[in-house]
């Protein structure tokens, strides 16, 4: 009989794959959703991730009501957190996610592709991530988030819904029934999305694996002795975990984050051998270099204050219907928006 540690990284790692095919063949990207929608009017992509989303909400929600996972063993769920750092966290990993053109996530894929650029955004990701977490910049990060963390009265939308009188199971289905709903109204209020049948299987299948995700690490790793910890997809961590798992495994331990990195790197490569769309690139001048690198320096440092990535907060964080990921997510959205249109807008590149 398999253990739950086996259960868990064999899980991680199919999850990964999945997510690195479906991520390939549908070019899913909410960086590249947000310039589409901001500079293109083209809000396919977008409306693709807001599927995703409300799919992540009702699987993540329904295990928490059937009593399969406790979301509130997740990082997302703390009872405090410095609401400022997540804030300003959100906001540098926004602007850095557009100056590197792609996402910690879609960098990892288009490595798969044989796009050497995101190798080097991957690197730098994992590099600064960990200084972050546990480097140079750590002090730093630690002081200011013990100098403004707030015990707040509710951190989550269920919980502001307790407060104002309804009961527990009430609130989160009132919560979790009305976001998905609205996200599947914006969805397929398109007829251009409706009849982009890629896109709508894609996010379909992007908030299934965020859902597969909880199930894994919260149902199938709940191992009274060595559990799992409570978790789904994300990127900005789980890239500095595998750096220094690569470095330094024989004092290391594989775990989820690490092999879903893994699965998602295999699954782009396999399948762009076999698409055929597998080809070499590179950078084409010393300053697209320079900038990627000072976007992916961003996104490692932002990635850590907010407690996570485009997807780390914006899927599977706000699946958990948490105040911190709101206020992640808005400071991606602001920094984006600046870097696309605003007075500090970083000039365009060709897409990725």
């Amino acid at each position: 009989m398999l253990s739950a540690s086996t259960i868990v990284l064999s899980g991680g790692f199919l999850i990964g794959l999945v997510f690195g095919a479906v991520g390939l063949i549908s070019g899913f990207c909410v960086t590249s959703g947000l310039r589409n929608l901001w500079t293109k009017r083209d809000g396919r992509m977008i409306r693709c991730v807001a599927l995703a989303l409300a799919v992540a909400i009702l699987g993540a929600q329904g295990l928490s009501a059937a009593g399969a996972v406790d979301l509130g063993k997740s990082i997302y769920l703390a009872p405090t957190f410095s609401a400022p750092v997540v804030l300003f966290g959100g906001l540098i990993f926004g602007y850095g996610m557009v100056a590197a053109n792609a996402c910690a996530s879609r960098a990892l894929i288009l490595l798969g592709r044989g796009n050497l650029r995101s190798l080097v955004v991957i690197a730098t990701i994992a590099i600064t991530a960990e200084m972050t977490l546990k480097g140079l910049i750590a002090p730093l990060r630690i002081a200011l988030v013990n100098w403004s963390t707030t015990a707040f009265g509710a951190n989550s939308l269920p919980a502001l819904l307790v407060q104002a009188g309804l009961a527990p199971s009430v609130a989160v289905a009132i919560a979790a029934l009305a976001a998905s709903a609205a996200l599947f109204v914006f969805a397929f209020s398109s007829a251009p999305f409706r009849a982009a049948t890629l896109l709508i299987l894609s996010g379909l299948i992007m908030g299934l694996l965020v859902t597969a995700g909880w199930y894994v690490t919260g149902f199938l790793g709940a191992d009274p002795f060595e559990p799992a910890p409570v978790a789904s997809l994300t990127f900005i961590a789980p890239l500095a975990d595998s750096l220094q798992y690569v470095m330094l495994s024989t004092g290391s331990t594989l775990n989820f984050g690490i092999v879903v990195m893994a699965g998602v790197l295999a699954g782009s490569f396999l399948t762009a051998l076999v698409t055929r769309g597998f080809h070499v690139e590179a950078y084409t001048s010393p300053g697209h270099m320079l900038r990627s690198v000072g976007g992916a320096t961003l996104m490692g440092i932002g990635g850590v204050m907010a407690f996570g990535c485009s997807i780390g907060q914006g899927l599977t964080g706000l699946s958990t219907l948490a105040l911190p990921s709101g206020i992640a997510v808005a400071g991606i959205l602001i920094g984006a928006s600046a870097a696309l249109r605003g007075p500090a807008r970083v000039p365009a590149l060709a897409s990725a």
